[in-house]
């Protein structure tokens, strides 16, 4: 007797779909643990993991001088609860990541990060909807949001 497996197109219909949201919507967050691990990584192994895909998805702006305005400048980037997150400055023509408190904090959930990085939803909506929030210098944040929302992320070059 030959047993089948759902086809692959089965997969896409509305029913898991909703079902999906509802799992992403309900279950706890990942933070807490992201957070642990996030905690016990050094500085430098961040640094050799981040510092080179960020420079490659933004070579076109950086070259084109989009990011000048923020030399010498430092953002930090939290998911909710203060960790995991990450401070990233712009020095020498390059965006680095920093040990340390940022002029600026962007803080959201997992969701709203993923949201904002794969453009499904205007960013503008995300901060409103307060899925996404700017302490600190906000003109700092603000003026970074709208300098990613208006790039051509290229993750192509990560590969």
């Amino acid at each position: 007797m030959a047993f089948s497996l759902p086809s692959i197109a089965s997969l896409n219909s509305p029913l898991i779909g909703q079902t999906l949201s509802v799992l992403r919507e309900y279950m706890p967050s990942p933070a807490p643990m992201l957070g642990a691990i996030d905690r016990r990584i050094p500085v430098p192994l961040k640094q050799l993991a981040a510092e080179a895909p960020l420079n490659r998805i933004f070579a076109q702006a950086i070259d084109d001088g989009e990011f000048d305005d923020f030399e010498g400048r430092r953002i930090r980037l939290e998911v909710n609860g203060g960790q995991p997150g990450i401070t990233i400055g712009f020095w020498a023509g390059r965006l680095r990541v920093i040990d340390g408190p940022g002029e600026a904090t962007i803080r959201g959930s997992l969701a709203a990060f993923r949201t904002l990085a794969e453009r499904r939803q205007d960013p503008d909506q995300l901060f409103f909807q307060r899925r996404l929030v700017i302490e600190g210098d906000t003109e700092l944040g603000l003026g970074l949001k709208n300098l990613l929302d208006s790039l051509e992320w290229n993750f192509k070059a990560l590969f």
